[in-house]
Order: structure tokens, then C-alpha cells, then sequence
């Protein structure tokens, strides 16, 4: 998972900047037919040359009440680890997964703002420059990976999300007010570790639970996330051009605001 999570930043870093410079001197039609061709090398590629890992049983369904059961359950009782805590458990466990579908919600939201902020009045930005911005955002990958690497031996679990969380809002209260490419340059550097707080989050979630939940457990969250994280687009999209007339990076700063919850659910 470590070296799937550096593959994204370090492809992520490389595409931004070559993407930026080769828009600006071509345009947009051959990079995209060249992304297109991309794709479908890769899924060519995945067909006739990545083995399937896992057998699947002839009796497994893909509807099957067992199945919405079992998240139920999960739900409902905090996990068959609870113990004698069950109560207890189970409120942490949702105070968990509340704090990653906030996260999730914002993160999402907010990252579809960064190139209009960044092309509008007063900055105007080439695609030279959304490159490099991009390129610096998708560095977050490598150096959050290398932050729980070396901060994990010396610091608990919940300190690592709340470290993460900080810099987070941190770097979303710079990009409310920027108005000069250095300051936006400085939101990026100073949310580096926005990463940080989801894989920590689910590994804790994760270790809550048996072996036997952990399917329900991931597929309740993800089908939590996938489901408001359309709703997040919506909500900033149409929060962004409302709120321009009195403060044209308010969705950052609304996007900050929604991170405190989670920092003080942890905390």
C-alpha cells in the first residue's frame, strides 16, 4: 500500500508539471488523446497480463442480505471486539468513521476549487503554473508517507491525524486569503501533511473490528464517502461563485471550519 500511495505522488508530480508545460504549448486535443491512450494501454495491459489473486467461491452472491446484514450489525453493535464495552465501543467506533467522511467530504470539495482560484482575477495563472501547484499538492503523498515512517515510533496514532488536521487547516486558512502566487505556494507547502490523518484513521478503525468485519467495516465507509462526496461537489461548487462578491476564498475558510470537527473529536 506504501508503494502504491508513492506511485500516485510521484506519477501525480510528474504529470502536473509536464502536463502544465505541454498545455501551454500545445493545447489541450493531443494531451488528451494521449491520456486516452494511457488508459487503455493500462487496461489492455491489466487484461491480458494481471492474474486474478483471489479464487472466488462458486456459492458467493453479489446481493445478499447477509451482506447488508453484516454492515448493519457492524453498525449497530461497534464490532463483536467490544467486550464488556460495548456502548463505548461502538460510539468510538462512529466517532471514527465520523471524522474520516468529514474529512473525506472536505478534502474532496475543496480540491475541485484550486485551478478556478487559481486561473481568476487576482492571481491569472498559466497552465505552467496550475502545473506546478499541482505538482506540489501531489508531493503531499510522498512527504506524508515519510512523515508516518519516521513519526510513528515516537508519536501515538490520534497525535499523527491531529498533526495532520493542523496542517490541513492551516494551509486552507492561507488559501482564503491569498492573493499572490507566494501565498498560495505557502498553503501548499503548509498542507503537506493533509494526507496523514485518513490512513491512520482507517487503521485504527480497522484494528476496532475482527478480521471477519473488516469487509463490512470498509464497505460501510466507502459507500458513506462515495455517497457525500457527490454531495461536496454540489455543496462547493455552488458555495464558491456564491460567496466571491464578499470573500473570494470562503470555501477554503468554510472548509477549515468543518476540519475543526473532526480535529476535536480526536483531540
Amino acid at each position: 500500500a506504501t508503494i502504491l500511495e508513492a506511485s500516485l505522488g510521484i506519477s501525480g508530480m510528474l504529470a502536473s508539471i509536464i502536463g502544465g508545460r505541454w498545455l501551454k504549448a500545445q493545447g489541450y486535443i493531443i494531451p488528451y488523446w494521449f491520456i486516452l491512450a494511457l488508459h487503455l494501454t493500462s487496461i489492455l495491459y491489466v487484461y491480458l497480463f494481471i492474474c486474478e489473486s483471489v479464487v472466488p467461491r462458486s456459492s458467493a452472491k453479489l446481493f445478499n442480505i447477509n451482506n447488508y446484514r453484516a454492515c448493519w450489525q457492524l453498525l449497530s453493535t461497534g464490532g463483536t471486539r467490544s467486550g464488556q464495552r460495548g456502548r463505548f465501543h461502538r460510539s468510538k467506533l462512529w466517532l471514527y468513521m465520523l471524522s474520516e467522511i468529514l474529512i473525506t467530504i472536505t478534502y474532496s470539495g475543496v480540491s475541485s476549487l484550486f485551478v478556478l482560484y487559481e486561473l481568476s482575477s487576482p492571481l491569472c495563472w498559466g497552465p505552467d503554473l496550475v502545473g506546478y501547484g499541482s505538482a506540489l499538492q501531489n508531493m503531499s503523498y510522498l512527504v506524508s508517507l515519510l512523515a508516518l515512517k519516521v513519526l510513528q515510533s515516537w508519536i501515538s496514532e490520534p497525535w499523527l491525524i491531529v498533526i495532520g488536521l493542523i496542517s490541513s487547516i492551516s494551509g486552507m486558512v492561507v488559501f482564503s486569503v491569498a492573493n499572490t502566487t507566494a501565498l498560495i505556494f505557502t498553503g501548499y507547502v503548509l498542507s503537506l501533511l493533509y494526507i496523514v490523518p485518513t490512513p491512520v484513521l482507517k487503521s485504527k478503525m480497522s484494528k476496532m473490528v475482527n478480521p471477519s468485519e473488516q469487509g463490512a467495516l470498509f464497505s460501510v465507509l466507502g459507500s458513506f464517502e462515495n455517497l457525500l462526496v457527490l454531495a461536496s461537489f454540489s455543496i462547493f461548487n455552488n458555495l464558491y461563485p456564491a460567496t466571491l462578491h464578499f470573500m473570494k476564498g470562503f470555501s477554503f475558510l468554510f472548509g477549515a471550519v468543518i476540519l475543526l470537527f473532526p480535529l476535536g473529536i480526536i483531540g
